[in-house]
């Protein structure tokens, strides 16, 4: 039975909707499901799309799926009192590696430390991140609409991936998570509904959220992956910018 990394955050709720596939679940925020992708603890996984990246020569990626927004996602904010142009000093999330790289592309000349640091600012993934929106008057700051402004581009923040050479089963698994996504796509109320119940979040504003969401890896999500890589690249954050095989809308 395969075992499936799966990200412990409400954004997942579409990708497993309806799985119909005998896999063993395996949860955990997305740099602890790297992590045990690499160790050989799970045999694929949602994992940050930067630690695809640093890792390709171990790794394929699942070529029709991914974790993406095309501007705001709302669950990766900036909470700040600075104007982020003006920002030195950010206290960054363990949880995400690629919206800490993100970070970096964006504020280049802000100092990264860990969160619970003294900053100005802080940076939230997740249900965490969703959660601030509610409860902090603080001003936020989308980071996914801010590389819209930026680039054009979708933002990729996940990638499905698994260890070169283990790739048994891979196929049908992609082919069931990607069902699962259209069964959720065609019944926005009952996804947003059940997983209201599951997250404890209105079904209203889960609606909306999952709206902003894309899971398909389709030439535009390539191209934006791509000038994520060169920029991060550029940032200091990554080694070298991998090659990316040619993709097909998975919805």
């Amino acid at each position: 039975m395969i075992k499936l990394g799966r990200i412990c955050y409400v954004n997942m709720a579409p990708v497993y909707y309806r799985l119909q596939a005998e896999v063993e679940e395996v949860t955990g925020v997305p740099t602890e499901l790297a992590r045990k992708l690499l160790a050989g603890e799970v045999d694929v996984a949602a994992i940050p799309a930067i630690e695809y990246a640093r890792h390709a020569e171990e790794l394929e990626m699942l070529p029709r799926l991914c974790v993406a927004s095309d501007g705001a996602v709302d669950s990766i904010q900036l909470i700040s009192s600075t104007p982020p142009d003006k920002l030195r000093r950010i206290a960054v999330t363990p949880e995400s590696a690629t919206s800490v790289a993100l970070a970096k592309v964006l504020f280049p000349r802000a100092e990264q430390v860990p969160l619970g640091e003294e900053a100005p600012a802080k940076l939230l993934i997740g249900d965490a991140a969703l959660k601030s929106a509610f409860e902090d008057p603080t001003p936020h700051y989308d980071l996914g609409r801010l590389w819209r402004v930026r680039t054009g581009l979708p933002m990729v923040f996940a990638v499905w991936a698994y260890r070169k050479g283990a790739g048994a089963g891979m196929h049908e698994l992609e082919e069931a998570l990607i069902a699962s996504v259209k069964a959720a796509r065609a019944e926005p109320e009952r996804l947003a509904q059940e997983a209201s119940a599951l997250y404890d979040y209105p079904a209203g504003f889960l609606a909306r959220y999952f709206e902003k969401l894309r899971y398909g890896f389709g030439p535009r999500e390539r191209e934006g992956l791509l000038a994520f890589y060169q920029l991060a690249h550029e940032a200091g954050v990554l080694e070298r910018v991998p090659e990316l095989a040619a993709s097909v809308i998975a919805e």
